[in-house]
């Protein structure tokens, strides 16, 4: 009954009109901009991953984070049980169909993200021990309250808190690794949380610099180990792959009939699987990585944005895709089969008992990664409702360390202990994703000029297309504090192809 009530919700708030504008708004901001990440593919990867070694990924000043460390906790924030546990119930619910819809927003999210990173820094402020923080908040506060002079701001941008930090109460990554544990190992639910909760303790008590040292360990790690073993099943069953290709682009429009114990999907069920997912996982349009993102030392917001780009194209084209294909050319998809349990069991066909290790180990990895990371997302927004109370900021910041972990406890026991399983979970994942998603991608829009301007001037800088206007304010706040950043980075326009 509850369970029943819990996914009539969903399924309303994720019905046709919130899923057209999702994809309404992805679809301009990639039209407007030219395709921008097609067009320039290879600068953003030049840029991200082409320089994760260089001096300008790696530089940062006191009170900051690197470009680079910025990226590792927003990509490991978003590469998480998502990736694992979410792709494979979308395609257990939508089926085959469900990964062309998660592809189409993934497309358009590359530039969604690029959008709301870069007005994130754009609009970033700095306290008074020089550390920076941006995102959302900001740039609803700043852009659309001082300089449109939108009285709805501030109500706005208190919205998205409340609904942003309400995701916490879902448990984080804690469900689905005490699931996969359960599975991989036969280990309790509620003491593999109770364990975890102690180790999530450890990582977040000296807060982002110990956050940032095991993002940029363990993202790259975990990120290639996973892919590379995603692509070994994918490998071994390649006589099944073109009629998987072919399932997922036919079914994204005809639905999937019932086959074995999975139950028939039509194509709003794989659109609703396929997009929610899609957006849980690579986080585009939700407004959580530009919380990091803002505390980076970037030399123009633009830069930063092309890493949010990056973060959706190897969370969801490269990733999600591998799962989702190591599950379907392995047809474990039609067994009935739901959540991470899915994944472990596409891995065991080809691995046996070795896959089902791997998939405990990648899944310990995916969830300490996602749920600090979010816990900065989290403090980031703390500091702005409490940006002018420092005193009480601090004691706000100081009692959160106690609190984020506990939610891991009280969901896991409670889907336990009622008998619930991972339907419940994701459905009140999905609810918990509307209102972030809703007042971000309606704050990004309108704030679609600005961003224009940004993206024209960083062209024109780095690309050597247009002309550098050099009052251009990169910064918000480069306007009071002398144009301070407008001169660190004006170039010709043919230093600017040099550099590009």
């Amino acid at each position: 009954m509850y369970l029943d009530i819990v996914n009539a919700i969903d399924s309303f708030l994720w019905g046709t009109p919130f899923l057209a504008f999702v994809i309404l708004v992805g679809a301009y901001f990639t039209i407007r901009s030219g395709f921008f990440p097609v067009f320039h593919f290879g600068h953003i990867m030049k840029h991200t991953l082409g320089q994760i070694t260089s001096k300008e990924a790696n530089e940062k000043k006191a009170g900051q984070v690197s470009p680079f460390e910025a990226a590792c906790i927003a990509i490991g924030g978003c590469v998480g049980m998502g990736n694992i546990g979410g792709v494979a119930t979308a395609v257990a619910t939508g089926g085959p169909g469900a990964v062309f819809w998660m592809w189409l927003w993934a497309f358009f999210g590359m530039m969604v993200k690029c959008v709301e990173v870069t007005l994130g820094c754009h609009y970033r402020s700095k306290n008074e021990r020089g550390e920076f923080f941006g995102g959302s908040v900001y740039f609803i506060e700043k852009g659309l309250g001082t300089e449109k002079k939108w009285k709805g701001a501030y109500a706005l941008a208190i919205a998205f808190s409340i609904g942003f930090v309400a995701q916490f109460l879902g448990g984080s990554q804690a469900y689905t690794i005490s699931e996969v544990l359960n599975t991989s190992f036969g280990f309790d639910m509620i003491g593999v949380t109770a364990a975890y909760t102690v180790v999530l303790y450890y990582l977040i008590w000296k807060g982002t610099p110990r956050i940032a040292s095991f993002a940029t360990k363990a993202v790259p790690f975990m990120t290639v180990t996973f892919i590379l073993g995603g692509l070994g099943i994918i490998a071994l069953n390649f006589q099944n792959v073109p009629a998987v290709v072919s399932a997922i682009f036919s079914q994204a429009f005809t639905g999937t009939a019932a086959a074995g114990g999975f139950a028939g999907a039509a194509v709003s069920a794989a659109m609703r699987a396929g997009i929610a997912r899609s957006i849980n996982s690579n986080e585009a349009g939700q407004g959580s990585s530009p919380l990091i993102h803002g505390s980076a030392d970037t030399v123009h917001p633009v830069r930063q944005g092309l890493w949010g780009s990056f973060e959706v194209f190897t969370d969801t084209i490269i990733v999600c895709s591998v799962t989702a294909l190591a599950i379907l050319v392995t047809g474990e998809w039609m067994t009935g089969v739901k959540g991470a349990t899915l994944t472990i069991t596409a891995f065991q066909h080809v691995y046996g008992q070795a896959g089902v290790v791997f998939i405990g180990i990648m899944c310990a990895l995916f969830g300490m990664t996602t749920t600090t990371g979010w816990y900065t997302y989290y403090v980031t927004i703390i500091n702005y409702v409490l940006q002018n109370k420092p005193k009480v900021r601090d004691a706000a910041c100081k009692a959160f360390k106690f609190l984020f972990p506990l939610p891991n406890m009280v969901i896991v026991s409670s889907i336990v202990l009622t008998g619930n399983g991972p339907d419940l979970f994701w459905a009140l994942v999905d609810i918990s994703l509307v209102i972030p998603v809703f007042t971000n991608l309606l704050a990004i829009f309108l704030l679609r000029d600005k961003f224009f301007s940004l993206l024209n001037d960083y062209k024109a800088r780095y690309l050597g297309i247009g002309v550098i206007d050099p009052n251009f304010d990169i910064f918000y706040d480069d306007r009071f504090e002398g144009r301070k950043a407008v001169r660190e980075t004006t170039l010709k326009p043919q230093e600017a192809l040099n550099q590009a």
